[in-house]
């Protein structure tokens, strides 16, 4: 009897040994509930050169407002999916508005999401469209009110926030917002077809249940990415050194977060682009 697809399931590479568990299905099919799911957020948002950031902007995407980066250090605890496990992440995202063939959407553009685990790495980018890529994040330094976030890549720093003078804050209302785009790319894999055709637009829409917060925090900040060479970041450095040009005119807001709650993202959805079947 050879292999065949369970049409309920889900899988990624290899699926010839069945299902695959992962955020959004457990080893009996199950539904993970992540309703008290601790996380923790160092943000800092920092206003830059409208020029290059829109530089970035896949076709259908405008910046939305003024030109203000966000950089967010999340760490994700206890991970029902990962038998209790963590792991960090770090993205970068831009304010947009995309106009598609059908509807048009404002959020936050994610560029690009480093993690430290290979399993949300594959199930992000197969399953969901998410732009990332692997790198190396400590635990974060806290010493008295200050907390400092690091990235790295085989011992090359290439990243570096630091917030001090932490202090008590009220959490801001949330702004109105679609949701986090996403800019997905599948390679040709052997179809002569143009690059434009392999993209797709992903939305992680906006949850209908806010996580609970339990700390909020704001204080000043200071960040920087290193410029990188091609022999300390082999397959990374245009993206490090495309972030490290962006110049940091003025910090608009650095805080830390830590809450419980975060959904499975099953509600990623695509979204058509214009002249795109």
């Amino acid at each position: 009897m050879t292999f065949s697809f369970d049409p309920a399931a889900r899988y990624r590479m290899p699926v010839m040994f069945g299902p695959t568990v992962g955020p959004r299905q457990g080893p009996e099919g199950e539904v993970f509930d992540g309703s008290e799911a601790p996380f923790s957020v160092t943000t800092v948002r920092f206003l830059s050169d409208a020029a290059r950031l829109e530089a970035l902007l896949p076709p259908g995407f405008a910046l939305n407002g003024a030109p203000v980066v966000t950089v967010e250090h999340t760490i994700l605890h206890d991970l029902a999916w990962l038998a209790g496990r963590s792991y960090s992440m770090l993205g970068v995202k831009l304010p947009v508005v995309f106009t598609g063939a059908e509807e048009t959407l404002r959020g936050a553009l994610l560029t690009v999401l480093w993690e430290n685990r290979a399993e949300p790495i594959l199930s992000g980018r197969e399953e969901l469209g998410f732009n990332k890529v692997y790198c190396e994040l400590p635990e974060p330094l806290v010493v008295g009110d200050s907390r400092t976030c690091r990235a790295s890549w085989d011992g090359f720093e290439f990243f570096r926030l630091r917030l001090s003078g932490l202090r008590p804050a009220t959490p801001p209302a949330p702004v109105a917002s679609d949701g986090v785009l996403h800019y997905a790319y599948m390679p040709p894999m052997g179809r002569e077809e143009p690059h434009e055709a392999r993209t797709r637009v992903m939305l992680s829409p906006t949850p209908a249940r806010a996580s609970r917060v339990e700390l909020y925090q704001t204080g000043a900040a200071e960040i920087a990415f290193a410029p990188a060479r091609f022999d300390q970041m082999p397959t990374m450095f245009q993206i490090v050194n495309v972030l490290a040009d962006l110049p940091v005119l003025e910090i608009r807001g650095a805080s830390v977060l830590k809450a419980r709650g975060k959904g499975d993202l099953r509600d990623q959805r695509m979204v058509r682009q214009k002249g795109q079947g």
